[in-house]
């Protein structure tokens, strides 16, 4: 895969360009501003960008605001996003448009190299991969009378890690259950929070932004 690195510490961007070409990736560029950012999406087009959320000169949200900028003029860009803190908004407001191809990790993640290559992998096929921690605090803060309330337990385990990007083979093998219990339980998911067939194209994401929107 070609990538495209933004990240302003110096020490982290050599980090992840040393782990990707060690993964045998071609690290394209590797650039520390949100607009340096986006003259690269343009002149590479690189299979993924690894983004920082926070970048100069305010270190606040630059990053992010960039990576959705691209989405809208790339619509099909996998951007794979960091972030030292959970952000629930950006969170949410990444995966809204529906298209596949976005991540979203904290940064310590990274030091799991396994991981972090699965992540980045998933991504860069056009699927999702959400921090677990990411969505354990989205929980924490959910809304009553919220679709999503209606799940039962094993329902609400199962899309938690749909979020996470998981297909229906990696949920039965990481709960121990049948493929074809689990493809159940993404129906059930899909019925109560009244997704119909006409949407199948985009329901597996429309329940995660169910799911996020718990916020």
């Amino acid at each position: 895969m070609r990538v495209v690195i933004v990240e302003d510490n110096v020490l982290l961007a050599e980090g992840l360009a040393l782990l990707l070409r060690t993964e045998g990736h071609q690290v394209a560029a590797t650039v520390d501003t949100a607009p340096a950012f986006l003259a690269a999406i343009e002149e590479h087009r690189p299979d993924i960008a690894v983004v920082d959320v926070r970048l100069p000169p305010t270190f606040r949200d630059e990053g992010v605001r960039a990576a959705i900028e691209v989405r809208r003029r790339h619509p099909r860009q996998p951007l794979l996003v960091l972030s030292q803190y959970v952000e629930q908004t950006y969170a949410t407001e990444l995966l809204a448009e529906g298209g596949g191809g976005i991540g979203y990790l904290l940064k310590d993640r990274v030091s799991r190299v396994s991981e972090f290559v699965d992540a980045l992998a998933r991504v860069a096929a056009g699927g999702t991969a959400m921090d677990p921690e990411v969505i354990s605090q989205l929980l924490t803060r959910s809304r009553v009378d919220h679709p999503v309330d209606t799940l039962s337990p094993r329902e609400h385990e199962v899309l938690g890690l749909m979020a996470e990007g998981r297909s229906n083979g990696d949920i039965a093998d990481l709960l121990t259950v049948t493929e074809r219990a689990v493809h159940k339980h993404v129906g059930n998911i899909f019925m109560k929070l009244g997704l119909p067939p006409s949407d199948s194209g985009h329901r597996r994401v429309l329940a995660v932004l169910s799911y996020l929107s718990k916020v």
